[in-house]
């Protein structure tokens, strides 16, 4: 069934940053490219379980773009323009944690940092002031909440207290680095989390990630890792990721949240454009 349109123009409380495998939400909507500080975004405006909805695939509609080479200050950007206020990011992830095996979705609390190449503050060069953004509770508990409920409504769990170590990729990782992570206190690992969870915490907006357990990872079994493996699983399990995303839409409030800061986001929004 088609989603409806939102108009041009309208402000958009909701959105949704679709992972690997998750390309699209529903048929129908409308392409708009919205011009950032870091280049053209191109977004899907519908109108789902009647709300304004905002969707980006993260990767590009074709799965053209790695982890490292997206545009998470350009996406961020964009959405805080067009008034969203909260995000539902999905992430494909590996498990060293039998508590989540594959096929698991689970709902992230915290993170560690590998990234190395990453543009990952809007805050920095010469016409914006040093700013170090609290990331004590970096992904929503509210949003997380009714993520759990959601799935919960519709016969399917999402656990939650997911540690994510993001990697930079686009390897997958060595048996060598998972034995490091888990020591850490990882018990998932992915590519795509960090910094579209810091930006978004620099903007105001609230962000839970939903992530979905696509294999073990390096060394946790002795079978070697295949990237058809996490495409099959995303298939797999891709209708379940999108009837939780429609169930949270119908359960989605926008009361105030901690994570707001309306002082934040003007100063990110104050940027200047970049104009074709």
């Amino acid at each position: 069934m088609e989603a409806d349109i939102v108009a041009k123009g309208a402000q958009i409380s909701i959105a949704i940053i679709g992972g690997t495998g998750v390309y699209s939400l529903a048929d129908g909507g409308v392409q708009e490219l919205i011009s950032t500080p870091f280049g053209e975004v191109k977004v899907v405006r519908q109108v789902l379980e009647d709300r304004d909805v905002v969707f980006i695939p993260r990767h590009g509609e074709k799965h053209h773009l790695a982890p490292h080479e997206v545009n998470y200050r350009g996406n961020i950007w964009a959405l805080a323009s067009l008034g969203v206020n909260q995000i539902i990011a999905t992430q494909a992830v590996g498990s060293m944690d039998a508590h989540f095996p594959p096929r698991s979705f689970v709902a992230l609390s915290d993170f560690l940092d590998f990234t190395r190449n990453r543009p990952s503050t809007f805050f920095a060069g010469d016409n914006m002031p040093v700013h170090h953004v609290d990331v004590s509770t970096p992904y929503c508990p509210n949003l997380i909440q009714t993520l759990i409920s959601a799935a919960a409504d519709i016969g399917l769990s999402v656990a939650k207290d997911g540690i994510y170590s993001c990697m930079e990729g686009p390897r997958f990782e060595t048996p060598a680095e998972i034995r490091m992570l888990t020591m850490l206190g990882a018990n998932l690992v992915g590519m795509t989390s960090v910094p579209e969870v810091v930006l978004a915490r620099e903007v105001g907006i609230c962000y839970a990630s939903l992530s979905i357990v696509c294999n073990w990872a390096a060394g946790i079994t002795t079978a070697p890792l295949d990237e058809s493996e996490v495409t099959d699983i995303m298939e797999e399990c891709g209708a379940d990721v999108r009837m939780i995303i429609r169930q949270y839409l119908r359960l989605a409030k926008t009361a105030a949240c901690s994570c707001v800061n309306d002082k934040m986001r003007s100063a990110v929004l104050s940027i200047p454009v970049i104009r074709k």
